[in-house]
């Protein structure tokens, strides 16, 4: 996924409200961009880090720029991490149709945004002719408390554990399902935030044993773009 104009650069000044963040552009002057996260986003809001904002042409839009990527330092020296929440959904689609996931090359049609389970949509569905689909959950992932290591969720998510008792009906009713786990940065594991989230955790080993797949993808992450890279173990559960 390549951004559609070139991003501007700037310094964080904060992030406030969940949705705001107030950033001094190099040009010196101060701008409240979207923040399109709603977690905790821990590690990725200090004030003065470089930050990347794409600016939209919609003249309805409130505000015009888009808080896209920041610089962090995980340890690991400086390295840029995609904090939109809003693209995961499409890096993973642009994935799968470049043949990035062998595992779900069975199904040659992809939908978006499908209802189903109570009242909810599952972000990609995969079909067929020959047999039943394939459910895939989409999450964004950002956080990173131990160097190279990957962890989700960063802030209490309810919904998420719903969805995973979702895939769970589903796989019972003969469908396929897959957890993904986009990291939207490079690292070398992943594993699940039991401390921040417990509910979720117990969710996800439920829907596991039922026959929930998961799978951790890492991204390669510039101000020009962010695209799948390649996978990361999931490892024992954090405590």
């Amino acid at each position: 996924m390549f951004f559609p104009k070139p991003l501007i650069q700037g310094r964080l000044i904060q992030r406030y409200k969940r949705f705001l963040a107030d950033v001094e552009l190099d040009s010196g002057e101060i701008v409240t961009a979207h923040c399109a996260n709603p977690g905790a986003m821990l590690g990725l809001k200090a004030p003065g880090s470089r930050v990347w904002l794409s600016i939209s042409d919609n003249p309805t839009r409130k505000l015009r720029h888009s808080w896209e990527v920041v610089e962090a330092d995980f340890g690991r020296g400086p390295e840029y991490v995609g904090i939109n929440t809003a693209h995961p959904n499409a890096i993973v689609a642009e994935a799968i149709a470049t043949g990035f996931f062998p595992e779900f090359a069975p199904w040659p049609r992809l939908r978006r945004e499908v209802k189903y389970g109570a009242a909810s949509r599952v972000d990609i569905l995969l079909e067929r002719d020959d047999g039943p689909p394939c459910y895939v959950e989409v999450k964004n992932v950002h956080m990173m408390r131990k160097p190279g290591l990957a962890e989700f969720p960063d802030s209490v998510t309810a919904r998420g554990a719903k969805h995973l008792g979702e895939l769970a009906a589903m796989v019972a009713g003969g469908a396929r399902a897959v957890m993904v786990y986009l990291i939207q940065m490079e690292a070398e594991a992943f594993t699940l935030a039991v401390d921040i989230d417990p509910a979720y955790a117990a969710a996800f080993a439920r829907a596991h044993a039922a026959g929930v797949e998961a799978i951790a993808v890492t991204c390669k992450v510039s101000p020009e773009g962010i695209s799948a890279s390649g996978r990361a173990p999931l490892v024992q559960l954090s405590s």
